[in-house]
């Protein structure tokens, strides 16, 4: 890949600088002040580079690989070649994440879309607005009546913050993203086009057809150490509040609606819609594109699987997959049984068209 000017390489730190931050053993203590800058995957790693491997599979890449260190583990660490330095841990996933995270600050939230700081020109930031020292607010953003903003937050280009909202510190609220009826914790990143804060879809029948709509009056409450994805969109409660817990990940394109409750540390995938209404416990983990059905609860630690349907309560602990959505254990012998009788099917065919 040529020169990559969006995210430019690190001054550098030193491999054994690095070994330590990341709680990784450098196994060759005589290149511990050779100089890390970027990290690369396995196959195109190059001086100054540090890849990471998690299998056997990758074995191939090591062919052509030149990185000044290679994290992983000790199961795979005799493949490595001897010129290669080996950063060994048990757990070398989060591990290669620290070390991005130290050598590419830069791309750890939506960067500043211009060189300015402070208040730019063409941002509208009302009168009665309270913003702290050291916030960044972009042209043609818009900050409401009322609403309070804390140190190191930036608001980027073309994003709406409504009236009364209230913003912790360092939060990065990215271009294009609205923030309406909520409170935000600190150290949130919003990605560009999210949707927080609308209200929410609910209609009675009305007395002559057609309906009637319902009106939503709740919030919207984010935690500490959130992230929501581009254009996802999490509707404002009806009465009570929607709430997103401590240091959840919501990928893009995700649909959370009104009144529903997620705990903390949860991950959900992109194209995941729920209804309203519903609790989502702690350390749960939805798969891309599965639909969750309102007012019903998912346990604490549950996994779903992606592009399931879940239609009623997940006790904690499970392993859930299909569509309705049952015990892993099941929807694998389901599967299982539907192509046995298909490759049945097609046997039977075989042979009528062979007499």
């Amino acid at each position: 890949m040529e020169q990559n000017w969006f995210f430019p390489p690190h001054d550098g730190i030193r491999l054994g600088d690095l070994a330590d931050r990341i709680g990784a053993e450098l196994v060759d203590v005589a290149v511990a002040d050779r100089a890390v800058r970027s990290v690369a995957p396995v196959y195109r790693a190059k001086p100054g580079d540090v890849c990471y491997m998690l299998s056997r599979k990758s074995r191939a890449e090591l062919e052509t690989c030149e990185a000044s260190a290679i994290i992983c583990d000790k199961t795979i660490s005799s493949l490595v070649p001897a010129h290669i330095p080996v950063l060994l841990t048990a757990r070398p996933h989060t591990a290669f994440a620290l070390a991005g995270t130290l050598l590419h600050e830069i791309a750890m939230r939506p960067a500043r879309n211009t060189s300015l700081r402070g208040i730019a020109p063409g941002a509208f930031v009302d009168p009665t607005a309270r913003l702290e020292d050291d916030v960044e607010v972009e042209p043609t953003a818009v900050v409401g009546a009322g609403a309070e903003i804390g140190r190191g937050t930036r608001i980027a280009a073309g994003a709406v913050i409504g009236p009364g909202v209230r913003i912790g510190r360092e939060c990065t609220i990215a271009a294009g993203a609205s923030v309406l009826c909520a409170l935000v914790g600190n150290s949130v990143i919003i990605h560009p086009g999210a949707r927080i804060g609308q209200d929410g879809f609910g209609y009675a029948p009305g007395p002559k057809g057609g309906m009637i709509k319902i009106v939503q009056v709740g919030r919207v409450i984010i935690q500490d150490h959130v992230e929501i994805g581009a254009n996802t969109t999490i509707d404002r409660g009806t009465m009570d509040d929607t709430v997103i817990g401590e240091g959840t990940k919501i990928d893009n394109l995700v649909q959370i609606g009104h009144n529903v409750r997620i705990g903390r540390y949860c991950g959900i995938v992109s194209g995941v819609g729920i209804a309203g209404s519903t609790k989502i416990g702690d350390g749960v983990m939805i798969g891309g594109g599965s639909g969750v059905n309102g007012h019903i609860t998912v346990g604490d630690g549950v996994q779903i699987a992606a592009m399931s349907g879940v239609a009623a309560d997940v006790p904690a602990g499970e392993r859930y997959g299909g569509i309705p959505a049952r015990p892993m254990r099941d929807f694998l012998r389901d599967v299982a049984e539907m192509a046995m009788r298909a490759e049945e099917r097609q046997k039977k065919k075989k042979g009528g068209a062979n007499e």
